[in-house]
């Protein structure tokens, strides 16, 4: 038996409503990103500090997620696709504000490098950091649409923020190896391309859970880290 109009009505609408407070959390963690780079490319430590503040806001609006998904779970009992949308919700909900830490931990270091980076290799971290925040972007519009072609492509462009991890690493690592001194500025950089390259992966997670939820099927494996996520 189908559920009354009404119901059906009822039903979108909450669904609605926890499409957009996902949106408003990646677009908080996304803003969160981009801030802490200019911030630390800056050398802004008040600017950091804001950020580091305001995560709070981003935690609340997980809860606020997570006890939507469970309201609409106990009033709606939803089947088949609408529940895999509802539990995909749960978990990105999670995802977003892990995105949303990574981001405060790059502002926390802005005052560990006020005055040791100026020698070193910072050119790629913004562009590192763009590519991550569009991938954060684009995977949850892909929730937002349900587009499994968008999640499929997020999931293909996780290459390139990798590479530029690689990169970084690289380069930092001769730079230690060339000067002692620049050891410690250059270990809390590595740190800060570490965390880019982590919410390049959580974006992929989110993009892959997006597939699954929107087509029933999964892409392919790729190797998983010791936290349980993809790499």
């Amino acid at each position: 038996m189908t559920s009354p109009p009404h119901t059906l009505k009822a039903f979108d609408q909450e669904q609605n409503e926890l499409r957009a407070l996902i949106r408003r959390m990646g677009a908080h963690a996304e803003a969160a990103l981009r801030g802490a780079l200019a911030c630390l490319l800056e050398a802004d430590g008040e600017g950091a500090a804001l950020i580091v503040e305001r995560d709070h806001q981003l935690d609340a609006l997980e809860t606020e997620a997570e006890t939507l998904v469970v309201q609409i779970i106990a009033r709606r009992a939803p089947m088949a696709d609408d529940l895999r949308d509802l539990i995909a919700a749960h978990k990105i909900a999670g995802i977003v504000e892990r995105i949303g830490d990574y981001a405060k931990n790059i502002a926390k270091r802005v005052a560990m490098l006020e005055h040791g980076a100026e020698a070193l290799p910072t050119s790629l971290l913004p562009e590192m950091g763009r590519v991550a925040a569009e991938l954060v972007h684009d995977a949850l519009e892909a929730f937002i649409a349900r587009d499994a072609a968008l999640a499929a492509q997020v999931c293909a462009s996780d290459r390139v923020v990798d590479d530029y991890y690689d990169t970084m690493l690289r380069t930092l690592l001769t730079y230690m190896m060339e000067n002692p001194q620049n050891i410690g500025a250059a270990t809390h950089l590595l740190f800060v391309a570490r965390n880019i390259e982590r919410i390049g992966d959580h974006a992929t997670n989110v993009a892959e859970m997006v597939y699954f939820a929107a087509t029933g099927e999964r892409l392919g494996d790729r190797p998983r880290g010791k936290d349980g996520m993809h790499f």
